[in-house]
């Protein structure tokens, strides 16, 4: 089965339920990255960009007087606008108030979470409040070619085909669309869809664009510049 790729932050305190994660996510095509206490999830989802969050709000994974719903909205803030999956103990629909739209029951079977995951990256981020309105507009609808792009709703198609981008897919392309004809280093795009200092080398924007080409299909217009980097052709 394909997946839509991307880096996995799992936050789950046994160690041996985080390695089965891992080596489930990483058979569909996902990059995983492990958090042993998941109360230090928001600091560590701060300082990485991450796609999706696998977070363990079970009662033994959390130190004492700590809220489930409290540090979900901690990693959810810090991760906006990419999705969390919420690993809650035995289901319970009052408990389960303020912990999104994506949640697995503990006990789990890996592939359950591997589809749950999925689900969360083809239906974006979970419902909240979007902020105050600033003096800017909604950013504008960005085109080349067939190539229709939303920053508002984070949407892409292909004509009349949607393409379902992760969060470092979409704002790689967001970023390339809105700067048509220039060419990037790879260096250029990891501080631009990464973040300076993000730590990931260059060799991951290769494999993000060669993701995106995979969606875009034909018509992608990212073109590469032998021993420079990237540009999207208008």
């Amino acid at each position: 089965m394909t997946t839509e790729g991307g880096l996995v932050l799992v936050a789950e305190h046994e160690p041996a339920v985080a390695e089965l994660q891992r080596r489930y996510l990483a058979r569909e095509g996902y990059e995983v990255q492990i958090e042993p206490d998941p109360a230090a999830a928001p600091a560590v989802a701060a300082r990485v960009r991450v796609d999706v969050v696998v977070l363990d709000l079970s009662a033994a994974g959390l130190p004492l007087g700590l809220r489930p719903a409290d540090l979900y909205r901690r990693v959810a803030d810090a991760v906006r606008p990419a999705p969390v999956v919420a690993l809650v103990d035995a289901p319970d629909p009052a408990a389960a108030r303020g912990l999104g739209d994506h949640r697995v029951s503990r006990p789990f079977a890996p592939r359950v979470l591997v589809a749950a995951v999925g689900e969360a990256l083809r239906a974006g981020a979970p419902g909240g409040d979007s902020g105050p309105e600033g003096e800017k507009g909604p950013p504008s609808v960005l085109r080349a070619g067939p190539l229709t792009l939303d920053p508002s709703h984070r949407t892409a198609a292909v004509g009349d085909r949607s393409a379902a981008l992760t969060v470092t897919e979409f704002d790689l392309l967001e970023f390339l669309m809105g700067n048509p004809g220039r060419v990037f280093s790879r260096e250029q795009l990891l501080d631009a869809a990464w973040g300076p200092g993000a730590g990931a080398g260059s060799r991951t924007v290769d494999v993000h664009v060669a993701q995106l080409r995979a969606k875009l299909g034909a018509e992608s217009p990212i073109r590469t510049v032998r021993g420079v980097g990237y540009v999207l052709d208008a």
